[in-house]
């Protein structure tokens, strides 16, 4: 019997809602800073297959929560295309040689450095029960392409914009190499374990709706379309992060089984405006889970009641971030876990 939240992600709208968090695994969690001081930066961390399974789990052994997302990285993909990725305390993530200024033929890639990941996937699928669902993903190629044109996050990717603009057939060759490669990372992590995907497109909001077509929606619809001919009955949650009202086309276009919106979205215009019966994942302000108190649980009734009628895992809209008190996700669990359509 497949858990609550693989039936959901199918289509099934039961009674009670699935319950994960997007980087529910990580530092607010005291079991997490402690393993990190022991065995020191993040990426060493994603490397270690056996302490990366050890972080996906530390959540569900604490909250119950029915998805396991993967401990890993969404430039894992760039890192093994051949650039270089390091993560700056203070400064987050960097990427060189930068594609701005380098040609994306010079990069060597080094596909090995994707192995430690299903490592990762196979030991946590293996400690799960049947009731949880193993959550693998890798980011858009959209957002994947703003970090290896400009080497890091930028507030509004104007480098890799305006690349964009500049050099059409250039930019397009960056995207469909990310396309590959994510293709093969997703196959990769399916197989070891993986029963459900996420896409995350976290800078989709930068982008013109023209732009947003080219980019977002049509790579998209690549990666899904590669993927459900390899595991067609894997699905895929698609999280294009400020996409405003381009998010009904997008879930309309890119063929995945469920739609991710984060917290800028009205949940009751997503439950207009979305095709009938698509599982909608979201989406819950992650500073209401910070904040606590009756209005946490006013909002978090709001998500679900606008949900209702469709299949719904109740998410946030964005990561948990790692100030938030463990009590507050305690709270937030009994909102859920309580709530009746």
């Amino acid at each position: 019997m497949s858990g609550l939240l693989l039936r959901t992600l199918r289509g099934e709208n039961a009674p009670q809602r699935p319950v994960w968090l997007m980087r529910q695994a990580g530092r607010y969690l005291p079991e997490y800073r402690a393993l990190r001081a022991e065995k020191g930066g993040f990426l060493a961390l994603v490397y270690d297959s056996a302490a990366a399974a050890e972080i996906t789990l530390q959540p569900l052994r604490r909250f119950d929560f029915d998805g396991a997302i993967l401990f890993s990285d969404i430039l894992i993909v760039p890192y093994a295309m051949g650039q270089d990725l390091q993560f700056l305390v203070g400064e987050g993530p960097h990427l060189s040689p930068r594609l701005v200024d380098h040609a994306l033929n010079g990069l060597q890639a080094v596909p090995e450095r994707l192995l430690p990941i299903y490592e990762t996937v196979r030991l946590v699928k293996a400690a799960l029960g049947p009731e949880k669902t193993m959550l693998g993903f890798a980011g858009s190629p959209w957002t994947i392409a703003t970090y290896m044109v400009n080497g890091e996050g930028s507030r509004d990717q104007h480098d890799t914009r305006a690349y964009a603009y500049r050099d059409r057939a250039a930019f397009q060759a960056i995207i469909d190499a990310i396309v590959a490669v994510t293709v093969e990372y997703l196959d990769g992590q399916i197989k070891a374990g993986a029963e459900a995907i996420q896409l995350f497109d976290s800078w989709a909001g930068s982008l013109a709706p023209s732009e947003f077509e080219r980019w977002v929606i049509a790579p998209n619809a690549a990666i899904v379309s590669a993927v459900k001919a390899l595991h067609p009955n894997t699905p895929i949650i698609g999280f294009p992060k400020g996409s405003g009202e381009k998010l009904a086309a997008y879930a309309r276009e890119t063929g995945v089984d469920a739609v991710g919106i984060d917290e800028t979205i009205d949940p009751i215009w997503a439950a207009r405006e979305l095709p009938a019966n698509m599982p909608v994942q979201g989406n819950l302000d992650p500073l209401l889970l910070l904040a606590g108190g009756a209005e946490l649980e006013t909002q978090a009734t709001r998500v679900l009641d606008a949900f209702a009628d469709r299949p719904h895992v109740f998410n946030l809209g964005h990561g948990i971030g790692q100030t938030t008190p463990i009590a507050h996700v305690d709270q937030l669990l009994q909102v859920v876990r309580n709530w009746k359509p």
